[in-house]
């Protein structure tokens, strides 16, 4: 596992982008929305006060292409901070790996904020839904035993708990053993997500769960799969060296 080390403050702000769906063309559209043009929007919105940190959350591209993450990394440019990211779904392993070797790009699944662990998990599976089989369990069961750090937080493309509605059909399918690992670790606070495309949060057996809304479209929380234009949004987050944290869910 790859860590990349913050320098020490007093605290640190990092903004959540998920779902972007891009395609090769700038101007290609997805469920009635220009992707990029969202995205740039928020870009544009951040860049007077860049944060210390972007983070992705997966389904970066929709068609899969090489043009659409040399997109991506040309709209996150302006913003001049580290970018780290968890695949999604719909994203290329083959074309991450690439993305990882170019600026502003990192490769670190850990990042370390003076007295918080942020674990970037990749829960990609063979099909559509989520997947963090008993290989993956058992290796984030020995860096949390490994650690010194004294809270943890948690990001990952797919939800780890139903939302009740259609994207449940494509959430974590070990879910029961996954979230038995996270109450075992009591340094765990929370975890964020993308993937559903709706914004959330809530409390589950003590720990916060954030639900990160995409900077495309919005799913409806429907037995059915139906999506909304409301325009790019995004969440921030607020990581305190004393341990504090907070988010907000932002939209243009």
């Amino acid at each position: 596992m790859k860590s990349y080390l913050f320098p020490p403050q007093a605290s640190y702000r990092l903004v959540q982008l998920t779902d972007c769906h891009l395609l090769a063309s700038a101007d290609g559209w997805y469920q009635g929305c220009q992707p990029a043009l969202h995205l740039q929007q928020i870009v544009a919105q951040l860049q007077p006060s860049p944060p210390d940190a972007v983070l992705l959350t997966g389904d970066l591209t929709q068609d899969h292409s090489r043009a659409s993450y040399q997109l991506l990394a040309q709209l996150l440019a302006p913003l001049r901070c580290p970018v780290f990211f968890v695949p999604g779904n719909h994203d290329d392993p083959l074309l991450l790996a690439e993305l990882q070797q170019q600026p502003p790009f990192h490769a670190a699944t850990l990042l370390e904020l003076a007295d918080w662990q942020l674990w970037l998990l990749d829960s990609t599976g063979t099909t559509p839904a989520g997947s963090f089989d008993s290989t993956k369990q058992q290796s984030l069961q020995q860096h949390f035993s490994a650690s010194t750090a004294r809270h943890f937080w948690l990001f990952m493309h797919h939800h780890p708990q139903p939302l009740a509605c259609f994207i449940d059909r494509y959430g974590l399918t070990e879910q029961q053993q996954f979230w038995q690992l996270l109450l075992a670790e009591t340094r765990v606070r929370g975890l964020s997500h993308g993937h559903a495309h709706l914004a959330y949060q809530r409390v589950q057996d003590g720990i916060q769960l954030v639900g990160c809304p995409a900077t495309s479209v919005q799913f409806l929380t429907t037995p059915d799969w139906q999506t909304v234009e409301q325009g790019p949004q995004w969440c921030e987050w607020q990581f305190a060296a004393a341990g504090a944290v907070s988010w907000q869910f932002k939209r243009l």
